[in-house]
């Protein structure tokens, strides 16, 4: 009997996508699945004409027996497979996708958060968690400073945290990393460090490692890499103190950011914090003795290897469910 054909897809925007992409393919050829990926737009090629060529396989071939749609939901792919999956972040689902939810067979949820809005729209779920790549790196000595890994992201916070951070000049050394698409240059603080624009990927993890603090005022997250990747580091991380970044940031394992509900955003709602909440946030960091800042930090690495083991394990439990060979509510309960 050959072995079923599966297939991964989104579309390659060099960064949040493209890494789930391969973080996902990954896992499941682990689980003992042969994944082909698909990333729309990679090497310049549209997203229709990269269709186009699926079609025609499909004509020459026969369906596929599985895809597995991260984030992104093409309709026109959706008749190549037998079977649909959709791994989503609920606050980029697109209200013209909402419709297709019915043609999934099944979602996939990165977060507990997730799960429970599918849940409530009847969709057939499971929880599998993810996982960020290992950013550990103890030949970099640390400091008592803090970094945000702003990106090419415009929902992380970072206006805010340069404002509460200009109004602190006895604050230490904030060091902040972002794209040039949403980057704002504001008054000069003799203790911000601004990146805009490319940085390597070696000076990037030598920043994330340097700095003993991260601060991550997200506003939504689909999961989070920059909040799991700064636990990977054993970092002390100030985080929102909504789902599903608070599924990440515990009091144990680092400092929670009070906010409030902000607008509704595919469908989930995001968070606002406040300078206010900031100050707070950062001056109870700050008073954090080196016992307690080493105690958080060692729980943060703790729980991001127990994750990204759970997430694998989650996975080949799921390859039942993926195939159809089982109903959803009986992984379900083996992934707690």
């Amino acid at each position: 009997m050959p072995a079923p054909s599966l297939r991964v897809l989104t579309r390659d925007n060099g960064v949040g996508l493209s890494r789930d992409l391969r973080l996902m393919a990954e896992c499941l050829s682990q689980a003992g699945l042969e994944c082909e990926r698909v990333a729309f737009g990679a090497g310049g090629r549209s997203g229709k004409v990269m269709q186009l060529d699926l079609w025609a396989r499909r004509l020459r071939h026969g369906r596929t027996d599985v895809q597995v749609f991260l984030e992104r939901v093409y309709p026109r792919c959706l008749p190549l497979s037998r079977r649909n999956v959709l791994v989503p972040n609920p606050e980029w689902l697109l209200d013209r996708w909402q419709p297709l939810l019915p043609r999934f067979d099944l979602v996939l949820c990165k977060t507990r958060h997730a799960q429970r809005i599918f849940q409530a729209r009847g969709c057939p779920t499971a929880y599998i968690g993810f996982t960020s790549d290992d950013r550990r790196d103890v030949s970099v000595p640390r400091e008592r400073a803090f970094f945000h890994l702003a990106g090419s992201s415009a929902a992380k916070g970072t206006e805010v945290l340069l404002a509460a951070w200009r109004l602190h000049p006895e604050w230490p050394r904030l060091t902040v990393v972002q794209a040039e698409r949403h980057a704002r240059r504001g008054p000069v603080a003799p203790n911000i460090e601004h990146h805009i624009g490319y940085l390597d990927d070696n000076a990037l993890r030598w920043l994330q490692n340097r700095h003993q603090f991260h601060v991550c005022p997200s506003q939504a997250e689909g999961y989070g890499h920059h909040l799991v990747e700064a636990l990977s580091v054993g970092a002390v991380v100030l985080a929102t103190d909504a789902a599903p970044m608070n599924e990440h940031v515990t009091p144990e394992r680092g400092v929670l950011i009070a906010a409030r509900p902000g607008r509704r955003q595919g469908l989930d709602t995001t968070h606002e914090v406040t300078i206010e909440a900031i100050e707070r946030a950062v001056d109870h960091a700050l008073c954090l003795t080196g016992w307690q800042r080493a105690a958080m930090g060692e729980a943060a690495r703790a729980h991001y290897l127990v994750s990204r083991r759970a997430f694998r394990e989650r996975v080949r439990a799921s390859v039942p469910m993926l195939l159809g060979e089982a109903a959803p509510g009986t992984v379900t309960g083996c992934a707690s």
